[in-house]
């Protein structure tokens, strides 16, 4: 059995599992806000083909409105439960570009084809539609059941029931660095990723969710911060979950996993 997994940068991978294709967070654009792609060429347009997406929270680089626009008609999109109330061009975008639309809670399952299925779980992570915006939705993770069980974390930070509410696991996609210079709560750096790794015990995992996006006028603060966490990453693990297969992919490198 194997799994294969396709990091496009920051949190977007397309996960193979079954001839079935997976898409996390897509973010397809070179420039978000007063961030701006840094590392890796933009995806090219067969990364937004997928079966179904799996959107883990409403920030906008995870929930981006212009990057769903380009999916295929037909596409199935998870999103936690409040976002079409919580972001109003949800709808708009679905309606145009005839996306399914499904709001999911943790502990629900979904079914993606026969043999294939996605199962909900709880992230430890702000899940507003920053910066404006009541706490009307919760942050997610996602798992993968195919013929292996792949984690996606989403962005979240490191809580006591992770390994319990996620249970077993053969690959674990895990977000260890950010977008800025520091990391507030909720969010998994190159330590607490190793740490996480460690409960979690998969077969294989791959660091996700650093090295992409920076920034604009930023580049002397902090650089290790952008550059150093996928490396960070895997020497740690080895020190505290030696047995994992640790994968740094580059950008647009697909890795086939056990």
């Amino acid at each position: 059995m194997s799994v294969e997994i396709t990091w496009w940068g920051h949190a977007t991978c397309t996960v193979e599992d079954s001839g079935v294709r997976l898409l996390t967070d897509p973010l397809f654009v070179r420039r978000l806000a007063h961030l701006r792609r840094r590392r890796g060429a933009l995806p090219p347009p067969q990364a937004a083909e997928a079966d179904i997406v799996l959107v883990s929270h409403l920030h906008a680089d995870h929930l981006h409105l212009a990057s769903l626009s380009r999916l295929a008609p037909g596409t199935r999109l998870l999103v936690p439960r409040g976002a079409r109330r919580a972001v109003p061009g949800l709808a708009r975008v679905a309606a145009v570009r005839g996306l399914a639309v499904t709001e999911v809670t943790p502990g629900e399952e979904v079914a993606v084809r026969a043999g294939v299925r996605v199962r909900v779980v709880r992230a430890r992570h702000d899940g507003r539609r920053l910066p404006v915006g009541p706490h009307l939705t919760q942050a997610l993770g996602y798992v993968v059941q195919g013929a292996a069980r792949t984690y996606f974390a989403g962005d979240t930070g490191l809580f006591d029931e992770m390994a319990e509410e996620v249970g077993p696991v053969d690959v674990a996609l895990l977000p260890v660095g950010g977008w800025g210079p520091f990391l507030g709560p909720g969010h998994l750096d190159s330590g607490r990723a190793a740490r996480a790794l460690a409960a979690l015990a998969p077969a294989a995992a791959v660091p996700v969710h650093y090295g992409t996006y920076w920034p604009i006028g930023l580049d002397a603060v902090r650089p290790h911060e952008f550059h150093a966490p996928g490396e960070e990453f895997l020497r740690r693990a080895g020190l505290l979950a030696p047995k994992v297969t640790v994968r740094v992919p580059d950008h647009g490198e697909r890795v086939r996993l056990p």
